[in-house]
């Protein structure tokens, strides 16, 4: 049967995301497959985010879908997902293709993926296209009960709109310092605009000193009573260490304040002493995958570097 690899219409959301669980449960040998990623919602926030860079594979019906994640000069895609039916036949090859053009259209300078470390036949797929095994990445959890005395939280749903468009600036001057380029500004304004958590933001005495875009509860990317950092970074340089600390400080407090328990947060392992600090919080490691970059450079991941993200 002939397959076609066009845009995932909104309609077809749905359908999308019932072959991604059946595909990954599946994979992993679940014994009801369609409980992958519980009340979590990966493909309805990232279609809302780009439509225009939301793929599907259509045989009689959806068989496949993949994702694209833009961050100003950076990039990654997924879940990429095929329906077992049609494993074996190419089509995440080709559900890889667009992305790729996507990738080269927008000039990207480091563009990466979240995948399986114990799959050669995954990497085998990826490095046909330039993506090559670098870190592992872990994905963290902690129950959260607030105790100690309440950090102020300035969050972006709070602002008006004259300070939400400074915001945006400093928040791009920021991460244009970790990486040229690095912009989260999209994803600050989608988490808003869908209603599917907020933005803290951290300050000192110079400027703003760091910030992490989460989501929360059911039906977003965190699931139930669960904060999830989608992106979390601070400033570098002196006194980095400390910022990141006040960082976690600021996620765990939203946590609470967003009447959720638990807190998550991805971290490449190449930026070691984010993920020791991470470790002497009492975060536990829940998915280990690796992040395999386009080209083979370090980009961001790097030991200088306090950021939180996750590419899956």
């Amino acid at each position: 049967m002939k397959v076609l690899i066009r845009q995932l219409q909104e309609s077809e959301i749905p359908a999308a995301d019932r072959v991604f669980r059946l595909a990954f449960g599946t994979f992993i040998g679940l014994p009801d497959p369609m409980e992958f990623g519980g009340d979590a919602n990966f493909i309805q926030s990232r279609w809302h985010a780009n439509p225009s860079a939301a793929f599907a594979a259509i045989a009689d019906r959806i068989i496949g879908s993949n994702l694209v994640t833009r961050w100003g000069s950076c990039a990654s895609f997924g879940p990429l997902s095929v329906h077992p039916d049609w494993w074996n036949q190419k089509i995440a090859q080709r559900l890889i293709e667009p992305v790729v053009e996507c990738f080269n259209t927008w000039n990207i300078q480091q563009a990466g993926l979240f995948t399986f470390p114990n799959s050669p036949k995954h990497h085998a797929l990826y490095q046909k296209f330039g993506f090559w095994q670098r870190f592992l990445t872990v994905i963290m959890a902690k129950p959260v009960q607030q105790s100690q005395p309440v950090p102020q939280v300035i969050r972006y749903s709070q602002m008006d709109r004259e300070q939400r468009s400074s915001i945006l600036k400093e928040s791009l001057t920021l991460t244009d310092s970790i990486f040229a380029g690095l912009d989260l500004s999209q994803a600050i304004i989608a988490v808003e605009t869908q209603k599917i958590g907020d933005t803290v933001f951290l300050w000192d005495e110079k400027s703003l000193a760091g910030f992490a875009v989460c989501h929360c509860g059911a039906g977003t990317e965190a699931g139930s009573e669960t904060c999830y950092v989608k992106f979390g970074a601070v400033r570098l340089g002196q006194n980095v260490e400390e910022r990141f600390e006040q960082l976690l400080d600021l996620c765990e407090t939203l946590t609470v304040q967003m009447s959720m328990s638990r807190l998550v947060a991805g971290i490449n392992t190449s930026r070691h002493e984010a993920y020791r600090r991470m470790i002497a919080r009492g975060f536990r490691t829940e998915i280990t995958g690796i992040a395999m970059h386009r080209p083979n450079q370090p980009g961001y991941c790097r030991p200088d570097v306090f950021v939180l993200d996750d590419w899956r």
